[in-house]
């Protein structure tokens, strides 16, 4: 089953790296897409370069081409494929090793990203109009599982004697569970930024990719209830990590960098969560600090488990 596993994380790879790809050339090729804007004004400038002439243009090339709508199906169907593959993986890895697949943080970012796939199918399913946002939560969901298999990687085996508790399958189970909701959050905090960038008229990188982005008010909706969602699970994470920490250490809170991590994140979404309810604030501000929670989940999971030592050196690398 260790083996399946193992092989199973390498098809989802590849399957969600394929269907990147294909998200990458619909995005492009697509009717709204960059070679479409660029034969916008070609054909104008053929037609004389008038109004008439970009409407008529726009019209030729608005609709999206055959191969086109055929490369965002493929897109969908590689990620789902992978998406099963993913699961497959994790399930298979928590019955060789016959407990629950986030001992370590190889099968942590295994479940995380899992969950974030989830969240993502959910989203799309609900939300199809912000389908091609498929592209970057693909890319990051294959980045974050390639640098698992790649440099996190650790042998199917039994947990160290600190983790056999209850509390691994609750509190862990709670952290990666919402690491992954943020991780859709972070995508749709970063994305809305980029269209706001873009519909203040700003052309160059990475702004010129919130054309083919959904408007920038939906973009912003979809990340606070993303963060709404996901921010009581990770509240209750700290909680019951906290609880573990008193039966286990004999404190409730020992100042150990992980720890410390968890609260800055938690207090980091919190303050997301508020500015978001507070008028005066702007939604360009709250977006940039979701996207400034997703750094600190990202220092909490390798900052804090490859350079710090400390109470949680569980990692496994």
């Amino acid at each position: 089953m260790g083996g399946l596993s193992n092989q199973l994380l390498v098809v989802t790879i590849f399957s969600y790296v394929l269907a990147m790809m294909a998200y990458a050339v619909e995005y492009a090729f697509g009717g709204r897409g960059v070679v479409a804007r660029l034969a916008v004004r070609e054909l104008a400038t053929v037609g004389g370069g008038g109004v008439s002439s970009e409407v008529a243009a726009e019209e030729v090339v608005s609709a999206p081409s055959p191969g086109a709508r055929r490369a965002g199906i493929t897109a969908v169907v590689l990620m789902v494929l992978g998406y099963l593959a993913h699961v497959g993986a994790l399930v298979t890895r928590g019955i060789a090793a016959d407990r629950a697949p986030w001992g370590n943080m190889y099968e942590f970012v295994m479940m995380a990203t899992a969950v974030g796939m989830t969240a993502w199918l959910f989203t799309m399913v609900r939300l199809p109009n912000l389908r091609h946002l498929g592209l970057f939560v693909t890319l990051v969901a294959a980045v974050l599982l390639s640098v698992a298999g790649m440099s996190l990687y650790v042998p199917v085996g039994p947990l160290v004697p600190a983790l056999h508790s209850y509390w691994l399958v609750i509190h862990v189970g709670a952290a990666s569970t919402s690491s992954g909701i943020f991780l859709v959050g972070f995508v749709a905090a970063a994305m809305h930024l980029i269209r706001m960038g873009y519909d203040a008229g700003k052309t160059r990188f990475p702004y010129s990719l919130g054309e083919r982005l959904p408007a920038a008010a939906t973009l912003e909706r979809v990340t606070f209830r993303v963060h709404a969602f996901g921010f009581p699970i990770w509240t209750f994470g700290v909680i019951s990590g906290a609880i573990w920490a008193e039966a286990a250490w004999g404190r409730y809170w020992n100042w150990d960098p992980k720890e410390i991590w968890s609260f800055i994140a938690w207090v980091v979404y919190a303050g997301y969560l508020h500015a978001r309810s507070t008028p005066s604030v702007s939604r360009r501000v709250t977006s940039w600090i979701a996207v400034i929670g997703w750094g600190t989940m990202l220092v909490n999971l390798f900052g804090v488990n490859l350079v710090a030592n400390g109470l949680h050196s569980y990692a496994g690398v």
